[in-house]
């Protein structure tokens, strides 16, 4: 679930379609939206968060910001010496910065692992913390999914998308995967035709 959460946080930004980057977080309807998306994998990190959409406010909209902006800046260094992803090219922290303020919003809401194991089940891992207000919990979810994932086996595989005007990370699932997904992968087999047809006409 940490994976799902985290690279769901990140990829909040994204291609628009248009050669440009959408935030998909850049108002408080934006982020009401994404919290009724991601409303399971939250409930693992945050608890209940039942109605999500009456905590976004400007200012948790600001925070959950922050820790993706950090977890953006540490996806980059994840995939160094590869390049980052286009859209962050600017916009990264320094690496410790982004650690120190992944840390700071985890630690807002102490919590502790509970393991549950009913008969003839899986066993399952969840958080339980003291009563905390709904938006500390929110984010110290955010923040606590995202540094489950960059310590995980799983960051080992994580990569920028390299196709034409996509900016997402995305987790390999097998060692040759290029592309987050296929549309991608035609996109960037059609740019580098028509570059190669291009070239080919300017010799």
């Amino acid at each position: 679930m940490s994976q799902q959460l985290a690279l769901a946080l990140a990829g909040t930004i994204r291609h628009d379609g248009n050669g440009g980057v959408a935030d998909d977080l850049a108002d408080v309807a934006g982020l009401t939206g994404w919290l009724g998306e991601q409303a399971e994998p939250l409930r693992e990190y945050a608890g209940s968060l039942d109605p999500a959409g009456e905590l976004a406010d400007e200012r948790l909209r600001l925070d959950v910001v922050g820790v993706r902006r950090a977890a953006r800046t540490l996806f980059a260094r994840a995939v160094h010496p590869g390049p980052p992803s286009r859209a962050d090219s600017a916009a990264l922290l320094p690496a410790q910065d982004a650690v120190d303020q992944l840390n700071r919003a985890a630690g807002r809401w102490p919590v502790r692992p509970v393991l549950s194991w009913p008969d003839q089940a899986e066993p399952t891992l969840a958080w339980s913390g003291e009563p905390a207000d709904a938006r500390v919990r929110l984010v110290a979810g955010l923040a606590r999914a995202t540094i489950e994932f960059l310590t995980s086996p799983a960051r080992d595989r994580l990569a920028a998308c390299p196709a034409p005007r996509c900016v997402r990370y995305f987790v390999r699932e097998h060692p040759r995967q290029e592309w987050c997904k296929a549309s991608c992968g035609n996109r960037a087999r059609v740019h580098r035709h028509y570059r190669r047809h291009a070239a080919d006409r300017t010799d």
